[in-house]
C-alpha cells in the first residue's frame, strides 16, 4: 500500500479484500431492499441487517461512528432516510407506506477493509416525481463513475454527475453539504469527492484509489438541515431526496465496482468503460 499526496493506493490483493466487503455489502443491500415494503420498519431493516453482518463475520462500518467527532456515535449499522430525509436517518418503528422512498446507506469492514454502498427504495406505488427522482440519481452515479480513469481530476466526476443531473429534465438539486470520498483500510478518507465541479481542476485520479461515489439529491431545495438528533438531515423545504453510491477501485486498465454483485461490468460495458477485475 502505498501513501501518495495524503491519498491511499492499494494493491491488487488489498483491492481484492476491499472486492470481499464490497459483496458483503451488495448481498445485504439485496436482502433489505427486497424487505422494504410498506408496513416493514426501518428498525426491522436495520435488526436483519446486523444478523448478516454476524453471520458474513464482518463489522459495521456505522455503528458508533462519531464518537471522535463531538457527535454522538451512531445507533445503527444502517442509516436509512425516508422521504424529505437526505442522509443519516435513524432506524425507528415507524413502518414503511406505500408511496415512500427511502435511501438505504450501509457499510462494513471486513479484514480491515471497508466497502460502502447505498441504494434508493420505491416502496409500493409511488409517484412519478420521486421514481424520476431515484433514475436520475442512480444515473448520475453511473455517469460519474464511468467518468474515472488515471489521469483525470476529481473536478471531472464531480461536473460529469451535475451535468447528469440536468440532462435529466427534472430540476432536480445537488445536496451540496455531502460528499462521496476515499475509501480504504478506513470508511471516509482523502480525497473528497464533490457532486459538482470544474473539469481539470482537483486531485488527480491515479491507479489504485479507490473511492465512494455517490450523489445525493434533491426534488426541491438542496440545502439540508440537522434534527435535533444530531444526525438525520432533512431537506430545508421537505422535498423528496435519494441517494446512490459505490465503492469503485480505479486500475490503470480500467475499473471494478467493488459493491455491484456483477462488479460494475453491464453498466461499464454499456458506456464503453473497460471493466477491470484484478
Amino acid at each position: 500500500m502505498l501513501l501518495r499526496a495524503r491519498f491511499e493506493l492499494k494493491s491488487e490483493a488489498q483491492i481484492r479484500a476491499m472486492r470481499a466487503s464490497g459483496l458483503i455489502v451488495s448481498n445485504i443491500l439485496d436482502d433489505l431492499c427486497d424487505r422494504a415494503r410498506p408496513g416493514v420498519t426501518t428498525r426491522e431493516l436495520d435488526e436483519r441487517a446486523r444478523e448478516m453482518i454476524a453471520a458474513a463475520g464482518a463489522v459495521s462500518s456505522f455503528l458508533g461512528y462519531g464518537e471522535h467527532f463531538g457527535v454522538p456515535p451512531f445507533p445503527a449499522v444502517t442509516c436509512i432516510s425516508v422521504n424529505d430525509r437526505i442522509v443519516h436517518g435513524i432506524p425507528d418503528d415507524v413502518p414503511l407506506a406505500a408511496g415512500d422512498i427511502a435511501s438505504i446507506d450501509f457499510g462494513v469492514e471486513k479484514d480491515g477493509w471497508h466497502g460502502d454502498s447505498a441504494r434508493t427504495v420505491l416502496v409500493g406505488q409511488v409517484s412519478e416525481r420521486a421514481r424520476a427522482l431515484s433514475e436520475a440519481t442512480r444515473e448520475a452515479l453511473w455517469t460519474g463513475i464511468a467518468t474515472l480513469k488515471v489521469g483525470r481530476r476529481i473536478g471531472d466526476v464531480g461536473h460529469a454527475i451535475s451535468e447528469s443531473l440536468k440532462k435529466s429534465g427534472g430540476n432536480f438539486s445537488v445536496v451540496r453539504q455531502f460528499v462521496g470520498h476515499g475509501i480504504g483500510s478506513q470508511m471516509h478518507m482523502d480525497p473528497d469527492v464533490p457532486n459538482f465541479g470544474r473539469p481539470g481542476k482537483g486531485p488527480r485520479i491515479e491507479a489504485g484509489m479507490c473511492l465512494a461515489i455517490e450523489p445525493i439529491i434533491s426534488a426541491g431545495s438542496p440545502v439540508g438541515v440537522t434534527l435535533d438528533d444530531e444526525w438525520t438531515v432533512v431537506t430545508r423545504d421537505h422535498s423528496l431526496a435519494a441517494h446512490w453510491e459505490h465503492t469503485v477501485a480505479i486500475t490503470k486498465q480500467g475499473l471494478w465496482v467493488l459493491t455491484a454483485a456483477d462488479g460494475g461490468e453491464a453498466e461499464l460495458r454499456a458506456r464503453g468503460v473497460p471493466f477491470a477485475p484484478v
